[in-house]
């Protein structure tokens, strides 16, 4: 099993930084090389760049939350939502397709079921540590 893992490719799980900027002030982000290529093939979708992107996920963060504790592991969350709802159906493979062009409940009604039995997936050696 692990040998799936571990062969992955270095570059991949090595950190870079990007400059953003976030309501007008410059920042820096920093997420390993996957991430930032998932993060750009959202981005191409909708016809803009990463920054862009990234700007438009801390607004409509702040919108709906009224604050952000880590935006670094909010890119990550939204990477493997993408991925995940990807394999999911609800998200078509097909990156021609915008993601704004989405209806955003039908998306999300294709997220519940699975990311539900992940979470009741028992966990090893977790039963004899409540013992």
């Amino acid at each position: 099993m692990c040998q799936v893992f571990i062969s992955a490719d270095p570059h991949l799980y090595e950190s870079r930084a990007r400059s953003v900027r976030l309501h007008g002030v410059a920042t820096s982000i920093r997420l390993e090389n996957l991430f930032w290529n998932v993060l750009d093939a959202i981005a191409r979708r909708d016809g803009m760049s990463v920054p862009q992107l990234c700007t438009k996920l801390y607004d409509e963060l702040i919108e709906a939350r009224g604050e952000v504790d880590n935006f670094a592991s909010f890119l990550r969350v939204c990477s493997g939502r993408y991925l995940a709802l990807q394999l999911s159906g609800g998200i078509p493979q097909d990156a021609s397709i915008p993601i704004a062009s989405l209806n955003a409940q039908r998306v999300l009604a294709t997220e519940r079921w699975p990311m539900a039995a992940l979470a009741a997936v028992p966990q090893p050696g977790l039963a004899a540590r409540a013992a």
